[in-house]
């Protein structure tokens, strides 16, 4: 009985022990700033500042006051003043060998990020990290740093490593997808943004980026359908209307570029190089539908902001003479079978005083060719016309294949037309051949005399 009673005696006090040391060690988790004494009480911060600032006053180097303060300033966030403690002890870490060096330096280079001091932030994370080249977070801010240092061919391996010390980290994965995505190896971005959208769905920026990458990859099909769904954000739903008006302009859906272009320019606070791009994008898909007057009125908004602006006054000069000549409108932007239509006119216009019988049309993207025989009362000739739709200059080497084709078909003569020009060495290639070269000016000419 006695033996019973002195478990239950002994079990009791064990309890109480514990108790205690619980009691203890909450106490001490409730402020991570706070200090024990020698007799157990614990200090709370003023207390720790009170008495470092005064152990500084008799020694401004003195290490454990500024360890203290470090300890305080960084975990208040107070980074400018975590900074300058943790300089200070790390000059002083040679002579003291309680200081330990990696932790001053990287709080150093923590600090020195948020204060935007990114070459301090460099040299103090590149220190620590020599110290301990596997560390989580040291690998992971020197990665920060570079990649708002635009190095990002430097950050890669840092957030990669970082990765490997601590796999489920979080943000990790947007800043190695993004560091990827800037150093344009689009692929391999991809598999980090779906990881980093994983933790964080509703990050446009993300979301932007994956998309773009996916386009710049190959993958226009599957980026479509992000852009369009960005196409109203407000921060992002210009560059996405952009993006999605540019796929619809490769895919020949003009109607719906000019809806994806539209929209986009119905953002506030568009930055004005991106507004004029559109602006350009969209001019150009008007012209395309023929829509010639508004075409120019929307160039003519871009060249008042910017009259060096890529193409816009060469553009302006054409569709200005275009909305004034009906046949030369036709040429340049009709569809195909209404410019077929105008090359039969032209060549009858030619040869007014013959007959012509035209034996084959071939219509090609670069050019039309139509093949005809030409009768008059005194002559008679297989006669090849290659029409260009472009208003540049075309050069020798298009010249020389054309009078190739007219070798193969044993054509008398030969006739380039193009509503643009044709090079100088163009111009010589044909000396003392059977062919002539048709410039806009002549060709101006014979559309002036075609009426439908």
């Amino acid at each position: 009985m006695e033996d019973f009673f002195s478990y239950i005696i002994a079990a009791v006090i064990v309890l109480a022990v514990i108790a205690i040391l619980v009691v203890v060690l909450t106490r001490k988790k409730a402020d991570p700033n706070a200090k024990a004494t020698r007799k157990g009480k614990t200090k709370t911060p003023a207390q720790i500042l009170k008495e470092a600032n005064k152990r500084l006053e008799k020694n401004p180097h003195d290490p454990i006051a500024l360890l203290d303060l470090g300890e305080i300033y960084y975990n208040s966030k107070l980074w400018d003043k975590a900074y300058t403690v943790y300089d200070e002890l790390s000059k002083l870490a040679a002579d003291h060998s309680d200081i330990n060096i990696f932790k001053c330096t990287l709080r150093m280079g923590i600090c020195a990020i948020q204060l935007e001091k990114l070459r301090e932030a460099l040299t103090a994370l590149t220190i620590a990290l020599k110290i301990d080249p596997i560390n989580f977070e040291v690998n992971y801010y020197l990665g920060v740093a570079c990649y708002i240092n635009q190095q990002y061919e430097k950050a890669i391996p840092c957030f990669k490593k970082a990765l490997v010390a601590s796999p489920d980290a979080e943000n990790v994965y947007s800043y190695l997808g993004q560091s990827l995505y800037k150093s344009r190896r689009f692929k391999d971005s991809l598999s980090c943004f779906k990881k980093a959208l994983d933790e964080d769905p509703s990050n446009k920026e993300l979301l932007y980026c994956m998309a773009d990458a996916m386009s710049q990859g190959g993958h226009g099909d599957k980026a479509i359908k992000i852009f369009m769904h960005l196409r109203p954000d407000p921060t992002y739903g210009s560059r996405a209307s952009l993006n999605a008006g540019l796929y619809h302009v490769k895919m020949k859906d003009i109607e719906t570029a000019i809806q994806d272009f539209e929209i986009g320019l119905k953002h506030d606070n568009i930055p004005a190089d991106l507004k004029m791009e559109i602006q350009y994008y969209l001019a150009r898909c008007y012209f395309e539908k023929n829509q010639i007057a508004t075409g120019l009125n929307i160039l003519k908004e871009i060249r008042v902001l910017n009259s060096s602006y890529k193409d816009v006054n060469s553009l302006i000069n054409t569709y200005q003479e275009l909305s004034q000549n009906k046949n030369l409108q036709i040429y340049i932007s009709s569809n195909s079978s209404d410019f077929v239509a105008l090359c039969r006119r032209i060549i009858i216009t030619k040869f007014s005083d013959a007959t012509v019988k035209f034996e084959s049309i071939d219509v090609s993207p670069i050019f039309t060719d139509i093949l005809a025989q030409v009768f008059s009362s005194k002559w008679e000739d297989l006669v090849l016309f290659r029409f260009f739709r472009t208003t540049g200059s075309t050069g020798e080497m298009f010249v020389r294949e054309f009078h190739a084709a007219m070798q193969d078909i044993k054509a008398s003569r030969g006739f380039c037309i193009s509503a643009g020009t044709f090079s100088e060495e163009g111009h010589k290639y044909i000396e003392g051949r059977p062919l002539d070269l048709v410039e806009k000016t002549d060709l101006n000419k014979i559309l002036k005399k075609i009426t439908f």
